[in-house]
């Protein structure tokens, strides 16, 4: 007999498939802030925004990348100085000092970035 018996080959595969999908909601990564809840509608953009980050601990994150508040400015500008679309997404933890998250919007808006996001978490 010359054939192939694909059999066991669909069953590791759809195995490996319910692996996968049970896995990928668990390889969520960034930095971990308790969002506040609200009711907004998404905000649809053609290229993915940059994502910054304020943790509980007033740490400011570009991506997953640690930044403080003195070079803020000049980093935003200078991943923003090829883009065309500036647009960032600001992730502030709801105990952070309002008066801090200000500070932040202030040194996005210095940068040069006209469209500034905030993420939340919709209500239950």
């Amino acid at each position: 007999m010359s054939d192939i018996n694909v059999t066991p080959l669909v069953d590791v595969m759809l195995v490996l498939l319910i692996i996968f999908m049970v896995a990928a909601p668990m390889m969520i990564q960034g930095v971990d802030v308790n969002l506040p809840k609200t009711t907004t509608k998404n905000i649809k953009t053609q290229e993915e925004p940059l994502m910054l980050t304020v943790n509980k601990k007033k740490e400011i994150f570009l991506e997953d990348h640690p930044v403080d508040l003195a070079t803020l400015e000049v980093k935003v500008a200078k991943i923003f100085e090829n883009r065309r679309e500036k647009g960032v997404l600001l992730r502030a933890d709801k105990d952070v000092p309002y008066g801090f998250v200000i500070q932040v919007i202030a040194g996005v808006k210095r940068a040069g970035i006209d469209k500034l996001g905030m993420v939340t978490e919709p209500l239950d």
